[in-house]
């Protein structure tokens, strides 16, 4: 820290005091600029302290409401502006429309309906009556001439039977050299078919569908009647992965057919083997493996990071999942090796390598929830820059609200002709003197920065009307694995977390399609056991075709209701929009 005298002696010469002048003012200046620096530094102290305390305490949804005391963009009297006026206005009455046909729609709502399902299997019970009630005091025995029905609805554990299958045998009774006939034993999922494909679909149900770990499944049956060792749940899982593995990869191959693919990954813990499995020669991964796993012997570590990754198809509802043992470039170079087409995903370098590896085959699309998020996030330090940017985005998001009831054609087109606008007013405010005075070094300037270096990947879905604006529904997929990363807390091998990604592979499919995963479980285990290579029609959006009673209706409506309350309230905000500017 720079200090100074308590008493400055001024000297009577000119020159001399000339140059005391000049020594102060560039103590002053520097002690400014240091001032700056410390003061920069606070600032960026209490976003970080104020970032955390929102990640432990707070909600996390990014809702931005637009305040209508804030400046707005200056888009001019170019074409452009003309365009987005005009595209703005036609919004509006669409809007009108919408909240009309929303209320009419709210309006024609049906009661609840309480009562029972029919499906359901009854018995009768009397109640108790007490001697008082069948007899008068004064007229003796009473007739009863009705009654009052109540149901009550009632829970049972599952319940479990052991299906005893005899299988004749047949011979010729005097001719011994005939031998023994017998029907042939089909295929079951563990030698000796001790259990069924209904007890493997129940294991994978309740750790890959409701994040049960082995041992709370162990209680779950325990409290059926059957205590299973937890070597038997995971020999069962052993004996059903291997069973799926020609459906996960042939999930794959339908994803990587497919010219718009979202992907992400999350952290998952490996336990280090006791034998570190011997790399094969020509094989990246194994090399990979060995490599990871070799390290972290040599430091003592006890585990390593694995990753978990999951690509989800815009164009095919399928997840697919996959299982490395670390982040590195290798495990989507491998995945994608023969993708050609679209991919949305993070600026993650690898993902950017792949990219250029592919000589044009794979164009990277950047999400555009991260670019806001980053804004977002500097909101406080600073409120008018960062509200004049949120306003762009919240525009952006509007124009595919109204685009998501569009055909691909008519989607490319809307975005064309008024996001494509929004975009070029977002980087026109980028290259202006405003944004040139933000502080180098803060949150602010990064999410600029993130902008600018991103654009030709931010903008990539306005050439496409199939690309998401996002990558929000992929990341989404990162809960599955968060939940039960929380319950089953590590891999215990890399063969356990590469049957962990098929599982997950099967499951989170199924949800996607509002399956019950257990009936759909249970049904592919059924027909691949029995020889069945028709894996197309083993996909879940194929399979529900001819299993209608499989599908969570509830859940259909759950996201058709979701979404005409977000477009409803969008709506809204854009009539009033509209009205305010009048």
């Amino acid at each position: 820290m720079i200090s100074a005298p308590d008493t400055i002696e001024i000297p009577d010469d000119l020159q001399a005091c000339q140059t005391l002048v000049l020594e102060l003012a560039a103590t002053v200046q520097e002690v400014s600029a240091k001032l700056g620096e410390s003061q920069q530094k606070i600032v960026e102290l209490e976003l970080t302290v104020a970032e955390l305390l929102q990640r432990a305490f707070q909600k996390r949804r990014e809702r931005y409401l637009e305040d209508p005391n804030q400046l707005k963009l200056d888009l001019g009297d170019s074409p452009d502006a003309a365009d987005a006026a005009e595209g703005l206005a036609q919004a509006v009455v669409e809007a009108e429309v919408t909240v009309a046909c929303y209320k009419r729609r709210r309006k024609a709502r049906k009661p609840r309906q309480e009562k029972l399902p029919e499906h359901l299997p009854r018995y009768e019970v009397e109640a108790p009556v007490p001697e008082d009630v069948k007899h008068c005091p004064t007229h003796g025995e009473r007739k009863p001439i009705d009654y009052d029905v109540v149901e009550t609805l009632e829970f049972e554990r599952p319940k479990l039977r052991v299906r005893v299958t005899k299988y004749p045998k047949y011979v010729c009774p005097e001719h011994p050299e005939c031998g023994v006939g017998s029907p042939e034993r089909p295929t079951g999922l563990v030698e000796g078919n001790r259990y069924d494909t209904s007890v493997a679909a129940e294991i994978i149900t309740g750790k890959y569908a409701y994040h049960q770990p082995i041992y709370r499944e162990q209680d779950y049956f325990a409290g059926s009647g059957w205590t299973p060792a937890r070597s038997t749940l995971l020999n069962i899982l052993v004996a059903a992965a291997f069973v799926i593995r020609p459906v996960a990869e042939f999930f794959k191959q339908t994803v990587l057919g497919s010219s718009i693919l979202g992907t992400d990954d999350t952290r998952v813990t490996l336990l280090l083997p006791q034998t570190i499995p011997k790399p094969v020669d020509g094989d990246l991964k194994s090399q990979r493996i060995y490599e990871v796993l070799s390290d972290a012997a040599a430091a003592g570590k006890p585990s390593v990071t694995a990753r978990m990754w999951a690509y989800r198809s815009v164009l095919v509802p399928l997840n697919v999942f996959d299982f490395t043992v670390s982040r590195h470039r290798d495990g989507p170079d491998a995945f994608l090796e023969n993708f050609t087409g679209k991919l949305m995903a993070d600026c993650y370098s690898g993902y950017q390598g792949i990219e250029l590896r592919s000589g044009g085959l794979i164009e990277r699309g950047a999400c555009t929830a991260h670019a806001r998020r980053k804004v977002f996030e500097t909101r406080e330090a600073y409120p008018l820059e960062s509200s004049l940017l949120l306003a762009k985005f919240q525009q952006l998001y509007d124009i595919e609200d109204r685009a998501k009831t569009f055909s691909a054609d008519e989607r490319l087109a809307l975005r064309q002709a008024e996001a494509a606008p929004v975009w070029a007013s977002i980087y026109a405010w980028l290259a202006s003197e405003a944004a040139a005075r933000i502080l180098p070094k803060s949150k602010f300037a990064e999410a600029l920065n993130y902008l600018r270096n991103h654009r030709e990947a931010l903008t990539l879905y306005l050439t496409d009307g199939q690309m998401p604006i996002d990558n929000n529904e992929t990341e989404q997929l990162m809960k599955q694995i968060a939940l039960g990363r929380k319950n089953w807390l590590f891999v215990g091998s890399v063969a356990a977390g590469e049957r962990a990604a098929d599982f997950l592979t099967l499951v989170s499919s199924a949800v996607r399609n509002d399956l019950d995963v257990w009936a759909y479980t249970k049904d592919v285990l059924d027909q691949l056991l029995a020889g069945s290579t028709d894996y197309h029609a083993l996909r879940p959006d194929i399979w529900k075709q001819s299993h209608p009673e499989a599908i969570r209706e509830y859940r259909v409506q759950e996201r058709r209701d979701r979404a005409d309350r977000q477009r409803f309230h969008r709506t809204q905000r854009r009539i009033a929009a509209q009205s305010e500017n009048r």
